[in-house]
């Protein structure tokens, strides 16, 4: 069995979770939201990290002793409980609206991204990207378009006042 990860994979890993996420990040920087590129390239890198340190201890000890093995789920249990804590510090209630709740989304869609890059499957990863940029840009035109939303596309403004609607940022 191997007993360590060669550097490029591990550069490989991290440099795809930076990337991805990046892509997320990008969108919601330019749409002018709390979290935006470098927040969702260092939560997709972070979580990249958490799991390969994991998966270092795991082969480093699997030639050892069988009792000193780890648990890498019980990493990825801790980088999603890292990354609810990050999410929820995004989203905001004011006025009666909620704000926040897709860009909290999105910082969690950015640890997958992470996890995925780091146990290798870059397919996984890539393919999560894509759909959340689906979401959040196709999804986010028609749901203003549903919704008679002046508001375009870009533009970071807020609803009009007389709105209770609680929209997704």
């Amino acid at each position: 069995m191997q007993t360590e990860l060669a550097l490029t994979d591990m550069v490989i890993r991290l440099g795809a979770a930076v990337a991805l996420a990046a892509v997320i990040g990008l969108e919601r920087q330019l749409k002018n939201r709390p979290a935006g590129l470098r927040t969702h390239m260092l939560v997709a890198l972070g979580s990249a990290a958490f799991l390969l340190v994991g998966l270092e201890i795991l082969m480093a000890t699997a030639e050892g002793d069988p009792s000193a093995r780890i648990d890498p789920t019980r990493i990825v249990e801790g980088v999603i409980g890292g990354i609810g804590f990050l999410g929820a510090g995004s989203i905001i209630q004011s006025r009666g609206s909620v704000h926040g709740i897709t860009t909290g989304a999105a910082i969690w869609i950015a640890g997958a991204i992470g996890v995925a890059c780091a146990t290798g499957n870059l397919i996984l990863a890539a393919l999560v990207t894509l759909l959340a940029l689906i979401i959040v840009l196709v999804m986010g035109l028609l749901e203003r378009e549903m919704t008679d939303d002046p508001r375009p596309a870009s533009d970071g403004s807020s609803r009009d006042e007389g709105t209770r609607r609680s929209p997704e940022n």
